[in-house]
């Protein structure tokens, strides 16, 4: 007996100490190593990989890394991780991220300005402009973003003002309203032209005329509703795109001059017709005109009314005069994506039940048949969820990758509370950035390996950081943040602003700096390392759209004047009321992570080290 209690006391004595090695970091944030790393970005231990490191090949499917037990993490990976990404994190060098994510958006920005403006957009390796491929109007890569409107002026107003530069912002907003004009001969898309443009225009219109002026004094001398009226004028020459299609789901291209061109394509993607509500909605609502948010809400219906009896999904491609799926797919990336955004967020602007119901049938068929892995995140046995592409009609797989626009998902999840979950897809697509360097456009998880090997500096990853970081106050996310941009900096510098990545792997480059690199990727990283921005403490609610930018939640977007004629309409006795939203990007609506937990990882150490050895990391 008295052998048998020694030897448990010994080992009740290990787990103790082992125990208080773990929350060192917590209560002693000073003994952190991360605190004596220099600025700008501290190496990561060797043992983790940096960014973009190198990994060996790897062809083994999600089970058989299990199998081979790749879910139990060892002593010395739980040390590993806990020692680079637990504890505090140092103000100074939050700081100075910051101010780096700032000076990332201004040399991109002076970048534009000083080389490429009036036209769309900057080749950052040319130092040039560039605009709509005349020569091949079949380059849709190209000519479904460029209307030769300069492009990446309108795209950056609101990062102006959220940034502070009340100076650049107001110089911008003039030059916007003298030299813009969308009288042009340009094909555009119709879903691009309306987050990039309209988004904007209607962002820096709120802006301007807020009366608190959160951001400072972003006024404008004898401002007349210019960007709101240019507005008007942009969405009154995408209209004829919701014409002559007989679902009511509108063509994918028109011409801002001539209208829909006589050959235009029928098949459009669901997230392409179905994500036109918030900023038609914003339109409408300050025009006191029903006319844009009808047609935007009309083709939401269409589309819902086409989904699989079987499984509730939709697919990403159909044709908009038979309602026939050309593309069965249903997923959370391209072609679908902020379709479902678009649900949550159109309810949280204008309150209407319909979208909220919509949403949450949408969310439930998604965890029914597109989620793999264990039941739970951070407990259990299995593979880490994943969210997989199936068959809209039987929810059977349909192949073996997942883009990297579905990185935007974690963010939506933290917005309807699912924080943990949102903790586990993140990591992985973390795990992903951690191994390249970027994300790859598409990632095949069987083979590890890329399918699509270009990154063209796309925020999605950002923007569920950032999200994610509001919802827990977690330092992981700082960190996160902070390999984000090292990576940036460091492969996607090029002479005149920042490039798109050619190869992940190879780290090749292209010669475009796409509008949303400013809009959104620089955004996103000022936000999360900058806690005493306005949007985090002057008490307004915001709300992000699609493409990153800054509309308020308030009143007025719930108040409309056409119930009588909008398709459907409830009753306004179940709107959601102003007093009843919380502030989407307010960490105290988002206190669902245990206290104890948070400031711990926030995925246990034996699961993110599964989720590395998942993608070849290690």
């Amino acid at each position: 007996m008295q052998w048998r209690s020694l030897v448990l006391g010994l080992l009740l004595l290990r787990l103790g100490l082992q125990a208080l090695l773990a929350l060192l970091p917590a209560l002693a944030p000073g003994l952190c190593l991360r605190r004596r790393f220099p600025f700008p970005f501290p190496p990561p231990p060797a043992a983790l990989g940096p960014p973009g490191a190198a990994a060996g090949p790897g062809s083994s499917h999600w089970g058989s890394l299990l199998r081979r037990g790749g879910g139990a993490g060892g002593a010395a990976g739980v040390d590993e991780y806990e020692r680079r990404y637990s504890g505090a994190f140092p103000p100074q060098l939050r700081a100075r991220l910051r101010d780096a994510a700032r000076g990332m958006f201004v040399f991109g920005y002076d970048s534009y300005m000083r080389h490429a403006f009036p036209r769309d957009e900057l080749d950052p390796l040319h130092c040039r402009g560039r605009g709509p491929d005349r020569h091949d109007p079949s380059n849709l890569n190209i000519n479904d973003v460029l209307g030769n409107y300069s492009l990446t002026l309108i795209d950056a107003l609101d990062t102006l003002a959220v940034m502070g530069n009340s100076s650049e912002f107001q110089k911008a907003v003039k030059l916007v309203i003298e030299t813009v004009s969308f009288d042009k001969d340009s094909t555009v898309q119709v879903f691009e032209a309306t987050i990039r443009v309209l988004g904007s225009l209607l962002s820096a219109h709120i802006i301007i005329t807020d009366t608190k002026q959160p951001f400072g004094d972003m006024t404008i001398k004898d401002y007349d509703n210019e960007l709101l009226h240019m507005a008007h004028d942009l969405a009154v020459r995408l209209l004829p795109a919701f014409e002559n299609t007989k679902t009511g789901i509108p063509y994918p291209r028109v011409n801002l001059k001539k209208g829909v061109p006589p050959d235009s394509n029928n098949e459009t993607c669901t997230a392409g017709a179905g994500s036109l509500l918030v900023e038609f909605g914003i339109l409408s609502r300050l025009l006191g005109d029903s006319t844009f948010e009808w047609v935007a809400r009309r083709a939401v219906k269409a589309l819902w009314s086409l989904r699989s009896n079987n499984t509730g999904l939709l697919g990403n491609v159909v044709n908009i005069q038979t309602g026939h799926w050309v593309g069965k797919q249903s997923g959370l990336g391209a072609g679908s994506d902020s379709f479902y955004e678009y649900l949550l967020k159109s309810y949280i602007l204008f309150g209407e039940k319909e979208d909220l119901d919509m949403f949450n049938d949408a969310y439930r068929n998604i965890q029914n048949h597109l989620r793999r892995g264990r039941e739970a995140c951070n407990e259990g046995e299995g593979d880490p969820p994943l969210y997989v592409n199936v068959n809209m009609f039987t929810g059977q797989l349909m192949n073996t990758w997942i883009d990297s626009l579905q990185a935007f998902f974690p963010g939506l999840q933290v917005l309807i509370g699912d924080v943990e979950d949102a903790i586990c897809l993140h990591a992985f697509y973390y795990a992903i950035w951690k191994r390249y360097g970027a994300l790859p456009e598409r990632y095949n998880w069987q083979l590890q390996a890329p399918d699509v090997p270009f990154y063209p500096l796309r925020p999605e990853l950002v923007e569920s950081t950032y999200l994610l970081y509001q919802a827990t106050k977690n330092p992981f996310y700082l960190h996160v943040g902070m390999d984000i941009l090292q990576s940036l900096e460091k492969y996607t510098k090029a002479k005149c602003g920042y490039a798109t990545l050619h190869h992940v792997v190879e780290k090749t480059k292209e010669d475009r700096m796409e509008s949303f690199f400013l809009s959104e990727t620089c955004k996103y990283l000022y936000l999360l390392f900058d806690e005493e921005n306005p949007l985090h403490k002057s008490g307004n609610k915001y709300m992000f759209t699609t493409e990153g930018h800054v509309v308020s939640v308030d009143e007025r977007f719930r108040n409309s004047l056409w119930q009588d004629i909008l398709p459907g309409e409830e009753d306004s006795a179940d709107k959601i009321k102003p007093n009843e939203l919380k502030a989407v990007n307010f960490s105290s609506n988002c206190n669902r992570v245990p206290d104890e937990r948070r400031y711990l990882l926030p995925l246990k150490s034996n699961y993110m080290r599964q989720i590395d050895q998942m993608v070849g990391l290690i």
